[in-house]
């Protein structure tokens, strides 16, 4: 049996029904930001690539899924393996895990822990997704997939969160996954895009959101989910912990929706929805490592720096020519390398752990910790994803033809379309149409239809 698994041993601790029923309603919350995240892009593309952006989410949640039983629990959280990976035989199936047994320290069972975790894998993919707009093969995605939790994200969820992970034991503090998720997903997409090129028509044509309200949405429920996912990471609620994490979730993302607004209005002229909904994933990434080690004072602060900068870094795809299609780098490496770094400033030592930022009488030795974990993460998945990518180009194809983008990659892809205009205005009965008068004739003037 894996050491991280404890026996039933006269110290070992009990079975807490209130905590292992709070891990499991958090797994539920984290499992609802796919979708959500789902509607979310969705929203922000063309008509023509909608259902592609919403399958391009949903397929992660049977993907991973599989995988994580098969071997990927073991691979993250078995016993460490050179402080790279971990594995266990026990956990290969989930075979060899009895119902009653806890992950070690807490009170919550290895099944509850197991699939909070699978919450966690599943969902990082789904955030490249939102770079990759319009051009790739679904085929060739569900490959990349495959490819890429195992190669990148199992290892990279051990080195930050398993026993024995390097930058575990250097100290490394990402509370629920500001490098594991955020820099990670966010370098991967980086890696993937400059391998696959830009849109048809990237700087030319219009390319808005097709439905604003539906980004609202999808950014309502990634909010609501993302309580599960932060304040669910201290695993129990014991100790006040994950009651901080939630507060501080709440704060920084108000903090940087607002200065996210802000600066729009005062670079662009407007208070936009979409600025509204952007500003308020940044300020979940953003406090996404840093919430368990700062005050809510504190948070504001996070949430407002990586408000403004998330906001500043969108652009840079049109100054530098990568075709990141809905800002998964603007927003989520940017905000993740924000909210990772910050943690080394404005830590109190009186949360999470008793490690102090700059701003609280700490030295420089936490934010170098960060600093590691941040760029070990970001530089790992940006080279071995951008690698992935070349493999899946060079064999199956990663994109579909110029035609198929242009025409539209739903129909190409998944034979459908979003919506049906094809019973819209056709409810007239002969009667009423034989008794309307003839309209005028309009001579040189557009008519909307």
């Amino acid at each position: 049996m894996a050491p991280a698994i404890t026996t039933l041993a006269a110290d070992a601790p009990a079975l807490s029904a209130a905590n292992t029923g709070f891990m499991l309603i958090c797994s539920a919350l984290v499992m609802l930001m796919t979708p959500g995240l789902a509607f979310f892009y969705g929203g922000m593309v063309r008509v023509k690539s909608t259902l592609n952006m919403l399958m391009m989410s949903f397929v992660s949640l049977g993907i991973v899924t599989i995988l994580w039983v098969l071997y990927g629990f073991s691979i993250a959280f078995g016993t460490d393996v050179g402080s790279v990976v971990g594995w266990s035989s026990d956990y290969v199936g989930l075979s060899g895990i009895g119902i009653t047994e806890l992950w070690d320290g807490y009170t919550i069972p290895v099944y509850v822990f197991a699939v909070f975790q699978l919450m966690f894998a599943i969902i990082t993919p789904a955030l490249i997704s939102g770079a990759l707009a319009d051009r790739v093969k679904f085929t060739a995605w569900v490959l990349f997939i495959t490819l890429w939790v195992t190669v990148v994200y199992f290892p990279v969820a051990h080195w930050v969160w398993g026993s024995g992970g390097w930058l575990f034991e250097m100290g490394v503090i990402d509370f629920a996954g500001g490098t594991a998720v955020h820099i990670n997903a966010g370098a991967a997409a980086l890696g993937v895009i400059l391998v696959i090129g830009k849109r048809v028509g990237f700087k030319k044509d219009p390319m808005r959101p097709h439905s604003l309200p539906l980004v609202m949405l999808g950014a309502a429920l990634l909010w609501f989910g993302w309580f599960g996912f932060n304040a669910g990471s201290w695993l129990g609620n014991d100790d006040g912990v994950g009651a901080v994490m939630f507060v501080n979730t709440q704060v920084a993302t108000a903090a940087a929706m607002l200065a996210w607004l802000a600066y729009e209005k005062i670079r662009h002229g407007s208070f936009t929805t979409l600025g509204a909904a952007s500003g308020a994933v940044a300020g979940l990434v953003a406090i996404t490592p840093a919430g368990g080690s700062v005050s809510p004072l504190g948070a504001i602060a996070v949430g407002a720096v990586a408000g403004l900068l998330c906001a500043m870094a969108v652009g840079l795809k049109y100054k530098f020519g990568y075709d990141d299609s809905l800002d998964v780098v603007g927003v989520h490496l940017v905000g993740g390398v924000v909210g990772s770094l910050l943690v080394g400033f404005f830590a109190t030592g009186g949360v999470q752990s008793d490690a102090k930022g700059l701003f609280y009488g700490g030295g420089p030795e936490q934010l170098g910790k960060q600093a590691v974990g941040v760029f070990a993460v970001l530089a790992y998945s940006l080279i071995v994803s951008a690698i992935l990518a070349l493999l899946v180009d060079k064999t199956i194809g990663m994109r579909v033809s110029e035609d198929d983008e242009v025409s539209g990659i739903d129909q190409v892809e998944h034979a459908e379309t979003a919506y049906d205009f094809s019973g819209a205005g056709g409810g007239t009965s002969s009667r009423t149409t034989a008794a309307a008068p003839a309209p005028a004739v309009t001579q040189n003037k557009k008519v909307d239809a």
